[in-house]
């Protein structure tokens, strides 16, 4: 029986040694409504640079951490097994690369209790560090390359398409199933568009904040755009649907 006080965060990563940290201090840090507990379960894919090492230490050091091992290596298996190992009430996801507004785990559950949403989540912000660090971020917030104008309205506030990172209900998972494994990327987007071809409501709030920090590399801009363009019609081919104009370009 899920703990009705308690919001499990979910968290892929592989070889973040250099982030884990910070991430791990920022997720501890939140502050939660009177009452609320968490639990921040971090799916480690076979990391080779030390970041599981640094998990293990840091697990034994504060039990709301939890190591989870996702031998798939990928973002859906890693949530997937987190998923199943959660004992909250209410999953929320996080990203080891974004930093969080103090609230904003509160946030989230104030927003599923006042809108009753399936989903909901904040809007997408990046920001970068030094020149190319500064160019990565604006990529990331151009709608060509990423789409969703409204994810990057930051005083937007109502129904959306898909928000970033999410916090669910946990019966959402059990009504509308898992992500899908078979996508290496957009396991989001598929699983967003699966809720709302059911019905399902997903949320945006001005409330929700926090910044996602991109790596400073082109490079790697490029090659993870260039995945997520690759696995985008295989979400759309799997429901049906038509690709957006942006997303073709």
């Amino acid at each position: 029986m899920p703990d009705p006080l308690l919001i499990s965060v979910i968290v892929p990563c592989r070889n973040e040694r250099q982030h884990i940290d910070a991430f791990c201090n920022s997720a501890i840090s939140q502050v939660l409504p009177e009452g609320w507990q968490m639990e921040v379960l971090v799916a480690d894919g076979d990391s080779d640079d030390g970041t599981r090492q640094r998990l293990q230490e840091r697990c034994a050091s504060d039990p709301r951490l939890v190591l989870v091992d996702n031998p798939g290596r990928i973002v859906s298996t890693g949530l997937n097994a987190c998923i199943a190992r959660a004992r909250g009430a209410i999953i929320a996801r996080l990203d080891v690369h974004s930093q969080f507004a103090p609230d904003y785990l509160a946030q989230c559950i104030a927003a599923l209790s006042r809108t009753g949403a399936d989903n909901v989540g904040g809007p997408w912000v990046a920001r970068g560090t030094g020149r190319t660090g500064a160019a990565v971020a604006a990529a990331f917030q151009c709608r060509w390359v990423v789409g969703g104008a409204r994810s990057r309205d930051v005083q937007f506030e109502g129904a959306v398409d898909t928000v970033y990172l999410g916090c669910w209900p946990r019966g959402v998972f059990e009504r509308y199933g898992p992500f899908d494994e078979a996508l290496v990327r957009n396991q989001d987007d598929e699983h967003n568009l699966r809720l709302r071809l059911a019905g399902a409501r997903i949320w945006q709030s001005r409330l929700i904040r926090s910044t996602y920090h991109p790596r400073n590399s082109l490079r790697h801009l490029f090659s993870q755009q260039r995945q997520y363009g690759y696995w985008r019609p295989f979400v759309m081919r799997k429901h049906g649907q038509p690709g957006a104009l942006r997303q073709l370009v």
